[in-house]
């Protein structure tokens, strides 16, 4: 039986598929197993999936009716998975390797039920990346959640497959911010999720994908707060506050029209100016960003903050 079991959603993405398996192959800890998902690609993807699992065995190819990456996740959670660890990764994301090494001695404590590090934000190769994540210090928390998701991506989340099982797992109901709703019952339940302090997953930023649609993230957000509101938790001002400074930055990068940032910025100072602006550094940056994005030309814009 493996140690960790990577569940690996793919629709089409015969352009990335190949550089995220090479990644989970590149770990110095080799006791995985890859369940990739094929959620109904139409492109090269399965094929390509079946070449490299000619070459190493770990890696297995499920076919799967397209019904989205929650229903894809767990389905291999729950029919596939073999090992006591849950590894999430997304197909055009790439791992570091040494994070399922960084992940054994955290998880010989019994008391810890899941854990993500640190991310770093590329385009094209891993080595492109020039915007790192902030990992906090405390773990979980709801409150934390509501305001910048720390953990940000599925790709840098490994859970125990009793405490996900518990949870009750993805709903596939919620198409964009599926993964903050199921953190939020996740920790509410009782699990605990540590940080970890190391850089664990390189993210491919992409203007076209599922976190992009900042509108529709927004509204996957309010169904996290409906979830957050039965664990008898209500988000703070600077809790909302936070999360459209978070918004105003993603604009920025995925260079969004020139009001976009400007309108999550100024909504995150009306909820409250003490939260937009903690700390004091990064609320600056974003606001005065925000303000300087709406006069720049685009292609000054792109090259600053893209």
């Amino acid at each position: 039986m493996p140690r960790f079991s990577i569940i690996l959603p793919c629709f089409n993405a015969q352009d990335t598929i190949e550089q995220t398996l090479s990644g989970l192959i590149a770990q110095s800890f080799q006791d995985w197993e890859a369940i990739c998902i094929d959620d109904g690609s139409t492109d090269a993807t399965a094929e390509l999936i079946k070449d490299i699992a000619k070459t190493d065995a770990r890696i297995h190819l499920v076919r799967h009716a397209e019904k989205g990456p929650s229903a894809a996740r767990n389905t291999g959670v729950s029919q596939h998975a073999h090992g006591d660890l849950i590894a999430f990764c997304d197909a055009d994301d790439i791992w570091h390797p040494n994070k399922l090494l960084q992940l054994i001695s955290v998880f010989d404590d019994p008391k810890i039920d899941g854990a993500f590090g640190q991310i770093a934000f590329f385009h094209n190769t891993p080595e492109d990346a020039h915007t790192w994540s902030t990992v906090p210090t405390a773990p979980l928390s709801i409150n934390a959640l509501l305001g910048e998701n720390p953990v940000c991506t599925m790709s840098n989340l490994t859970l125990r497959k009793s405490a996900f099982l518990n949870c009750g797992g993805f709903n596939p109901e919620i198409v964009h911010n599926e993964d903050l709703e199921m953190l939020v019952r996740l920790v509410g339940k009782g699990a605990h999720i540590l940080p970890v302090a190391k850089l664990q997953t390189y993210y491919r930023t992409t203007p076209d994908g599922l976190s992009a649609n900042l509108d529709a993230m927004l509204k996957g957000r309010e169904q996290a707060l409906a979830t957050a509101a039965r664990f008898g938790v209500q988000p703070s001002r600077a809790s909302h506050a936070i999360h459209h400074r978070y918004l105003a930055r993603r604009a920025l990068r995925l260079d969004r029209a020139r009001s976009t940032a400007l309108r999550h910025s100024l909504t995150g100072l009306l909820h409250s100016p003490a939260g937009f602006m903690s700390p004091a550094r990064r609320g600056a940056l974003t606001l005065g960003a925000a303000l300087v994005a709406t006069v720049l030309p685009r292609g000054i814009r792109r090259s600053l903050f893209c």
